[in-house]
């Protein structure tokens, strides 16, 4: 099985003609022309202009921009099921690294994945979440999620959350077995905010 860290060609695709905007501070955009009406929906968007909440208390020393905190698969069409969820983050708040993620999930049944993360520091545009699935060293599944551009968050909204769009598990005894996988969360500059390796299994 091939390991997952080395799966180099997981980057976001490219979009001819597309440029990134110039970056700027939180106080920059919130100085920007308030007569553009495109331009103070997008900032209402982020919750730009706003100072009816603190920013989210970061830890000295945390340069981190985007924190992963949670990934969950749920099962919306399935009650019965448990919610699988992986906490990416400690007592702390400081990202668990090197911690095995491995669960296993009942063929036919309808997941949905679903992403908690917070931001700090500065506005973030263009987030992605990637993901690359393999087994016996081939790949079988590729993901890009578009996931928006997104400002700090503050006390009374600690994090945000993202749910995919619903998917079945493959069934059948070629199915069956264990799979290899890699996720990560990058940005428009092609910043690499978090690489997750994982393994699940389907099982009948």
């Amino acid at each position: 099985m091939s390991n997952p860290h080395l799966d180099d060609d997981l980057v976001p695709e490219q979009v001819e003609g597309y440029t990134v905007a110039e970056k700027k501070t939180i106080d920059e955009y919130n100085k920007l022309d308030a007569e553009d009406e495109s331009l103070a929906k997008w900032k209402a968007s982020l919750g730009l202009g706003s100072a009816d909440s603190a920013p989210y208390p970061v830890q000295p020393g945390d340069n981190r921009k985007v924190v992963v905190v949670e990934l969950a698969l749920e099962f919306p069409e399935q009650p019965e099921l448990e919610p699988i969820r992986i906490n990416l983050e400690d007592d702390q708040g400081k990202t668990i690294v090197g911690k095995e993620i491995k669960f296993s999930i009942k063929e036919k049944s309808v997941y949905q994945l679903v992403v908690k993360f917070r931001v700090q520091h500065e506005i973030i545009t263009g987030l992605k979440y990637l993901h690359s699935v393999k087994r016996g060293g081939l790949r079988v599944e590729k993901l890009e999620e578009p996931l928006g551009s997104y400002a700090p968050n503050t006390q009374d909204k600690p994090y945000y959350e993202r749910k995919f769009t619903e998917v079945e598990a493959p069934s059948g005894m070629i199915a069956r077995g264990t799979y290899s996988a890699v996720s990560k969360f990058v940005d428009d500059d092609k910043n690499v905010h978090l690489t997750v390796p994982w393994s699940f299994s389907i099982v009948k």
